[in-house]
């Protein structure tokens, strides 16, 4: 029987892999490469081509790409093969450095923002060694970054890449003031929980609306839901666990650390979380986990449905981005500590969290911001809209006794003085979970519940990464320059606390009455993308990405122009499937279901017998069939005005206005009838017969 021991990375050009491929030479200098990003010499490069090609052939690769990460939120890849004529109608398998350096995609067919015309054509991807190169359907897949020609960043990676070197940069700084010098790298890392549902493939063809926008635009809810809570940690069903297994075994072999499975609360939702790993890392193999959820689920004659809420009235999808920040000495600067100068390193790592969610809440909420993560936020479990941290009663009582000097309300010591003073024994958690919370400290890391299921964990980790590496900038720019370092640091700490305090909520975000304490703050409400997106372009936020070299203006405003656009072509798809649905099947069965029964009225009648549950049926379904006539001409007129919009953020707000209502709607009055419409007459199979379609 394999042992995962023995299989554990089998398809991935790691570490061992190169200590046993390349020359001692060669491995050292890509070390070096990859940890203190250094330029790789094209000698090394063709070395390490020459290596990668042996091993990904020895494994039945005839093919290698540039894996890489365009702003479409999917990944891309253009496959040229190992063989190079020879001569006498022979061929041999070559791949050489400047191969594996760099590739030429097309970059005026991926989306720009305005930064490519479609005839300027030519884009490049370049090999990125700090995340090791894999083999995927007998491919060599190699890891890069995408830019245009003239160097504009096209992809979600270059952004990730420079935001973990901007958060090192004065991570270090803030470091050397506490006396580490041993610490020559500070990294972000990352795990992405993964939720998810699985249902039967048959049922999801027929499903039009599944099957062209992911979601499920009708539906009355089933007599059963997720009310009785017996599917979380439920058994899980022999057909899923078989799909786990294999699934499990296919990130294994790709050296994904995937390691907890389980039933999620609504029917047919299941959740993957693996062990931490690098960002940049984490963000690749949180992609190949999606592709690879969905391709072992078509092969057990199921789909799996990565949309933020497929299914209105149950949980929908999230995807919990559990964010840290660790030293290359294996110390997390974000785990309380033992002793009074790791206390206070500690704090001060924690408030410039702290503030730099505050200060950049608008980021935060832009990072997770789509259309069908809009349909997600704010019930069934998925935080709200507003920006807010949970830290927990313990560590609210030590930034209480900070701020006020008051003794510790548990603990009975005298007020914390830093850099004097113990922290009281911190458990790693802390405190309770808040489930409500979109961004909760919980022991070591925080958890940024907020992210969408389906989109990639690079922009929220973009955002997150930059505005703390700008809170540890101006916290590095006030110490180095302190004479007297403890009472300096005191201070900082104290008045940041003071400052911010106002992000930091404990309590139940679902409460109506936090909307109006959050209002009362000052605290953002951006309840949907057209919303959020104009925040992308405020000075604070420009300044923000440009001083830390993360976007250049035309950049930010390519992202803006993108999401924007996104939103838009996400509801007009949805918007047109709606009405094809509606007029092909919905209006014709309602139709057909009151000529039957005005028949059978009809024979009642001339039998002399009552016809009453025929005749209340017959008026509900007519009334819902005029107003359904009514609704899908409204919707038709209203997207007839789209194209007369030019301004992408007025065409945002029109959409979910004026399209995204109506659709809405329309959905009310048809679910509202599919109860008591004979199944023969109904054009589309249940909510039940989705989320129990897999036996």
């Amino acid at each position: 029987m394999k042992q995962v021991t023995d299989y554990f990375g089998s398809l991935v050009f790691d570490d061992k892999v190169m200590k046993s491929k390349l020359s001692s030479d060669v491995y050292k200098k890509l070390k070096k490469t990859i940890q203190d990003g250094e330029e790789l010499d094209i000698s090394v490069a063709n070395s390490v081509a020459q290596a990668m090609k042996d091993w990904a052939i020895e494994l039945g690769a005839t093919h290698f790409t540039h894996w890489f990460q365009p702003m479409t939120g999917v990944t891309a890849e253009k496959h040229d093969s190992f063989i190079s004529p020879a001569g006498d109608d022979r061929v041999i398998m070559e791949f050489k450095g400047k191969e594996l350096v760099k590739g030429e995609p097309d970059a005026s067919s991926f989306p720009s923002g305005g930064l490519r015309a479609t005839c300027e054509a030519r884009g490049y991807t370049a090999w990125d060694p700090t995340s090791y190169a894999f083999i995927k359907d007998k491919v060599l897949c190699i890891p890069t970054a995408f830019c245009s020609y003239s160097g504009e960043a096209l992809d979600k990676k270059t952004p990730l890449l420079r935001s973990m070197q901007a958060i090192k940069k004065q991570a270090m700084r803030v470091l050397k003031l506490f006396g580490n010098e041993n610490v020559s790298s500070v990294k972000t890392t990352v795990g992405p929980e993964q939720e998810y549902f699985l249902i039967d493939k048959d049922a999801y063809l027929k499903r039009p609306d599944l099957i062209y926008t992911g979601r499920t635009l009708f539906g009355a809810m089933p007599p059963k839901g997720q009310e009785l809570e017996d599917h979380y940690f439920g058994v899980i069903k022999p057909r899923v666990q078989e799909f786990m297994n294999d699934l499990n075994e296919e990130l294994w072999k790709l050296g994904i650390l995937g390691k907890t499975e389980h039933n999620e609360v609504a029917p047919a939702q299941h959740e993957l979380a693996p062990i931490f790993s690098t960002t940049n890392i984490a963000a690749d193999h949180n992609q190949i986990t999606m592709e690879i959820m969905q391709k072992i689920a078509k092969k057990h004659d199921m789909v799996c449905l990565l949309h933020e809420k497929p299914f209105k009235g149950v949980n929908g999808s999230g995807k919990h981005n559990n964010w840290s920040i660790s030293t290359n000495t294996g110390i997390n600067l974000l785990e309380p500590g033992d002793t009074p100068i790791e206390n206070a390193q500690f704090l001060l790592f924690l408030v410039a969290v702290i503030k730099a969610v505050d200060e950049y809440q608008d980021l935060l909420r832009i990072s997770v911001a789509s259309a069908g993560n809009d349909f997600r936020l704010g019930a069934n479990e998925a935080p709200p809209a507003i920006i807010s941290m949970f830290i927990g009663s313990e560590l609210q009582d030590v930034l209480d006794s900070i701020e006020t000097g008051k003794p510790l309300k548990t603990h009975g010591k005298s007020f914390l003085k830093i850099g004097a003073d113990v922290l009281p024994d911190l458990p790693k958690d802390t405190t309770d979970r808040n489930r409500t919370s979109p961004f909760a400290f919980t022991g070591n890391k925080f958890e940024f519940r907020a992210v969408g299921s389906s989109e990639s964990i690079s922009c929220a980790n973009i955002m997150l990464n930059t505005a703390v590496a700008e809170e540890l900038k101006k916290f590095a720019d006030i110490l180095e320059k302190s004479k007297d370092f403890d009472n300096d640091l005191h201070k900082l700490i104290k008045d940041t606390i003071i400052k911010h305090k106002r992000i930091i909520f404990n309590g139940n975000g679902y409460d109506d009455s936090w909307i109006e304490e959050a209002k009362k703050r000052g605290l953002l409400n951006l309840k949907s993308t057209p919303e959020a997106l104009p925040y992308y372009l405020d000075k604070k936020n420009v300044e923000l990405f440009t001083s830390h070299n993360i976007y250049t203006i035309n950049e930010i405003n390519a992202r803006y122009e993108i999401a924007q656009e996104h939103y838009a072509k996400v509801v007009n798809i949805e918007a047109l499937t709606t009405l094809d649905m509606v007029n092909k099947y919905y209006l014709p069965a309602i139709s057909k279901f009151s000529n039957f029964l005005t028949e059978t009225i009809n024979n009642k009648k001339a039998l002399n017998i009552e016809a009453d549950y025929e005749l209340d049926t017959l008026k509900i379904i007519s009334s819902v069939s005029n107003k359904v006539y009514k609704l899908q001409n409204e919707l038709k007129a209203n997207l007839a005005k789209r194209d007369e919009i030019k301004d992408v953020k007025e065409l945002s707000l029109f959409l979910k206005d004026h399209v995204l209502t109506v659709m809405e709607s329309l959905r009310e009055e048809i679910d509202g009838i599919e109860p008591i419409v004979s199944k023969e007459y109904w054009p589309f199979i249940s909510y039940g017969d989705l989320l129990y379609s897999v036996k």
